[in-house]
């Protein structure tokens, strides 16, 4: 499906819908492609409090929902390999129940559950975004 950024609040509702209770959410794509501005929308649908922002620094950001809800946000663009990702315990968060939504998963990809919802995000003409599930 091809969508524009005016597009991202259908988008996010769509992408929460077709996740269907999935708790694992892979995003995929290039730098620049979109994964954080999508995840920041589907947050806002999901009813986080307060800002979503990348945590490429930080590795793995909390948010929490105003029902309750906890939401880890991961970027794992910086980590040199998986075993830094066992170090800061990615299992935990993994097998905590909660939705854990990833970008540059390819990183942690043998410490990944199976069933695992993978939204994939390209680049076409202009500013527009392709996106897939699986």
């Amino acid at each position: 499906m091809i969508y524009k950024i005016a597009d991202l609040p259908a988008v996010a509702q769509q992408v929460i819908n077709v996740a269907n209770g999935r708790k694992i959410w892979i995003f995929e794509g290039e730098m620049g492609a979109g994964k954080t501005t999508l995840i920041r929308t589907i947050c806002k649908t999901l009813g986080v409090i307060g800002n979503t922002q990348s945590p490429t620094f930080s590795i793995v950001n909390e948010y929490l929902t105003a029902n309750h809800q906890t939401i880890y946000h991961f970027d794992f663009y910086r980590l040199k390999n998986e075993t830094e990702a066992l170090d800061f315990g990615v299992e935990e968060y993994l097998d905590s129940g909660n939705i854990c939504l990833l970008e540059w998963a390819e990183k942690v990809e043998t410490l990944l559950p199976e069933n695992c919802f993978k939204i994939k995000i390209s680049l076409t003409e202009g500013l527009d975004r392709n996106i897939e599930f699986s």
